[in-house]
């Protein structure tokens, strides 16, 4: 359902203060049947950037034009929406299908497996439009998976934006691994004596 705000977005959290953008683990972000390696990487910027579409931009092969892209965070984080800004003339992905705290999925797991939260989308060329997801299942993300099955009828699918609203822990990721290694008995420390050896909104 869309919602349109009648109020100063910098005073609520359609603001970029909820940007999940400098969570996101850049260099790790992958995408699947991309025409140009390393494109996805391209599509996530601050939100006050979103409308730049001067620079490169992920897209599908040509005549292929699903996607999946995948995005790990540098700390668990709670996502309140999700927007997507695609390409104009039929070009933008008509559905999401989400997947979280799955690793290595690929379209085959992707067509079969039951998703998170799936939403139909519409064009969104201003960038104005969000998808509110379900809260309650998209807590502790560690990291998430976008299935673009298919686009308005173009030939490709054309993403200029991707962006993520929430919150995010404290501790980034590789603290937390630290703090739950050093607090992990090492067996071998520890030898006995017998040893021997997971809705839509407008905002403007």
């Amino acid at each position: 359902m869309a919602c349109t705000h009648d109020h100063s977005c910098e005073d609520h959290d359609c603001s970029s203060n909820w940007s999940l953008y400098k969570h996101i683990d850049l260099a790790k972000v992958t995408a699947l049947n991309e025409a140009n390696p390393g494109s996805v990487k391209s599509v996530f910027k601050a939100w006050e950037e979103r409308l730049n579409s001067s620079g490169e931009r992920l897209e599908s092969n040509e005549g292929d034009p699903e996607l999946l892209v995948y995005i790990p965070f540098t700390s668990d984080v709670k996502i309140k929406s999700i927007s997507v800004v695609g390409g104009a003339d039929g070009t933008s992905p008509s559905k999401l299908r989400v997947f979280i705290n799955r690793e290595g999925i690929d379209f085959s797991d992707a067509q079969s497996m039951q998703p998170v939260q799936e939403w139909e989308l519409v064009e969104n060329l201003q960038g104005v439009l969000e998808y509110q997801t379900r809260y309650s299942k998209f807590q502790s993300v560690a990291n998430i998976t976008l299935h673009f099955p298919e686009s308005f009828g173009g030939d490709t699918t054309q993403i200029h934006y991707i962006g993520f609203k929430g919150e995010a822990t404290q501790l980034k990721r590789d603290v937390v691994a630290t703090i739950v290694y050093e607090i992990t008995p090492n067996p071998s420390d520890h030898k006995t004596r017998a040893e021997t050896g997971g809705g839509l909104s407008h905002v403007e």
